[in-house]
C-alpha cells in the first residue's frame, strides 16, 4: 500500500481519498478509522425550544423535513436543525446519505430495510424504534452503499 500526502492551499477541510482495486476488510477498516478520527468531537448546533445543544455528529440517526423545518433525530430525541438538507449533504461525513427527497440517514445505524416493490421501503435503526422511508429512486444506491460498508 502506498501513502501519499498532497498539500492544497484553500481547502475548507482535509480530504482523504482511498483508491483501491478491490474493496476488502482492510480498506473498510481504514475508512472507518479515518472517518472516526475526523468526526471525533465534531458537533452540530441544534435546538429545542430556546435551548441550543451541541450534539456530536456520531449520535445523529437521521435528518428529515417536516413542512419547511428540518429536524435531527438521535436514538430518543428530536431537535430543530438550522441547516437545509443540501447544506447538510456538504457538511456531514460519508456515513450519511440522502435516502429520499426529504431524508438524510446515518448508514451506520440502519439495522434493516424492508423492501416494498410498489412504494417506498422502510428503514429501521439500531437502538431506536424510529424508522424512515427510503424512496424507490434512492433504494438501489442505498443498498449498494450499505453493501460496500459491510465486511465480507
Amino acid at each position: 500500500m502506498r501513502v501519499k500526502i498532497e498539500m492544497v492551499s484553500g481547502l475548507p477541510e482535509a480530504e482523504v481519498l482511498i483508491r483501491c482495486g478491490q474493496l476488502d476488510e482492510s480498506i473498510v477498516l481504514l475508512q472507518k478509522y479515518i472517518t472516526e478520527q475526523g468526526n471525533s468531537k465534531r458537533c452540530l448546533p441544534l435546538s429545542r425550544g430556546d435551548t441550543e445543544y451541541y450534539v456530536p455528529i456520531e449520535k445523529l440517526y437521521f435528518f428529515e423535513t417536516e413542512g419547511k423545518e428540518i429536524f435531527a433525530h438521535t436514538a430518543d430525541q428530536l431537535f430543530a436543525c438550522p441547516y437545509k438538507l443540501y447544506e447538510l449533504e456538504e457538511l456531514l461525513p460519508g456515513c450519511f446519505m440522502r435516502i429520499s427527497k426529504s431524508t438524510i440517514a446515518n448508514l451506520d445505524y440502519i439495522y434493516s430495510i424492508t423492501r416494498n416493490l410498489t412504494a417506498s421501503s422502510e428503514a429501521e435503526f439500531r437502538g431506536s424504534k424510529k424508522s424512515v422511508m427510503v424512496s424507490r429512486s434512492y433504494y438501489k444506491s442505498v443498498i449498494e452503499r450499505l453493501r460496500e460498508r459491510r465486511l465480507k
